[in-house]
């Protein structure tokens, strides 16, 4: 489910591109915008962790329960992945309050303005996560990424129920599985063969991982603008998986249904369907993100193509429960 990149442009600005893979085309999403001083409950747990957001954002949600990829008005990205090792322990053995892994991003985009901010707090996590589910009868378990505007980069991974951060601007690349420090060690061994030379040609994360890494290195920082944010999804373009691809075993081998940027700087967040002829985006600086605002948002492969600005076409939507 997903690969992830940091794209540097020539003024040394910042695009977070990121592609969803999943095996459920049938799955709803849409993209939402959740203003300030909104309060959240972690899910339908009896210890459910609380917060009132600090910061609107603009976010993509899964299933109408699950916040899945996203940008706040700070210039903050949160990317969550499928991640089949998560594991975070027994919520119900746990005295902490209680939030869903499908909160999990919406908590940083709704709390941190930088990555440092985020880091820093989950030094010591307020919170244990409990992963519910699937309809496909899997554990929605994932990982999370964290970029900002500086191009400061993290990843978060629990591993036996303990939490792992990897923090530096270095690491601009993730995929899936295997655990973010094996994903480097297989990039390290590709770099010595030389991307020139032969890569990986699989669509499992891996490969994946190490295809992408070469491709970001290997494009050139664009100005600023349209050249840059073209040159972000060209990368994430060329990095998909087909539709109908799929190893019905492996979810986080499946096509790609969908490519997001979050263009930290502009403050703008772009989408695109791989059912849709065309790409899409939302203007932070245009939204009503103050308190009291209502949450807006637009269905993503509705009945409506969408292309364009679309920031004027988002309408009133209900409360999302996290699942």
């Amino acid at each position: 489910m997903c690969t992830r990149i940091i794209y540097q442009t020539q003024s040394e600005k910042f695009i977070t591109g990121r592609g969803m893979d999943w095996n459920d085309p049938t799955s709803k999403f849409a993209v939402i915008a959740m203003p300030r001083g909104y309060k959240q409950s972690g899910g339908n747990y009896p210890n459910a962790l609380t917060w009132t957001s600090k910061y609107g954002s603009v976010f993509t949600s899964m299933y109408d329960a699950a916040s899945s990829d996203g940008m706040n008005e700070a210039g903050l990205v949160a990317n969550a992945l499928y991640f089949a090792e998560a594991d975070y322990g027994d919520y119900t053995k746990s005295d902490k309050p209680v939030i869903s892994v499908g909160a999990w991003a919406q908590y940083f985009l709704d709390n941190f303005a930088t990555v440092a901010e985020a880091v820093e707090a989950m030094r010591e996590p307020a919170f244990i996560i409990c992963a519910p589910l699937l309809a496909n009868g899997r554990p929605a378990t994932a990982h999370i990424s964290l970029s900002d505007e500086s191009g400061d980069s993290a990843i978060l991974e629990y591993i036996d129920g303990e939490l792992t951060i990897h923090h530096s601007n270095e690491y601009t690349v993730m995929t899936n599985s295997p655990t973010f420090d094996e994903q480097l060690a297989i990039n390290k061994y590709w770099k010595l063969v030389g991307g020139n030379r032969m890569l990986p040609g699989t669509i499992n994360a891996a490969d994946r991982f190490v295809r992408v890494d070469y491709l970001l290195e290997s494009t050139p920082k664009f100005e600023d603008g349209k050249m840059a944010t073209a040159a972000a999804m060209s990368i994430m373009r060329s990095i998909g998986v087909p539709l109908g691809m799929e190893d019905p075993d492996h979810p986080n081998i499946s096509a790609t249904l969908w490519r997001s940027l979050g263009d930290h700087s502009n403050k703008t967040y772009y989408l695109e369907s791989s059912r849709q002829p065309a790409l899409f985006w939302v203007d932070l600086n245009k939204l009503d993100l103050s308190e009291g605002a209502s949450i807006k948002g637009i269905v993503v492969d509705g009945p409506e193509n969408q292309f364009g600005d679309v920031t004027n076409q988002l309408t009133p939507m209900d409360t999302i429960t996290w699942m």
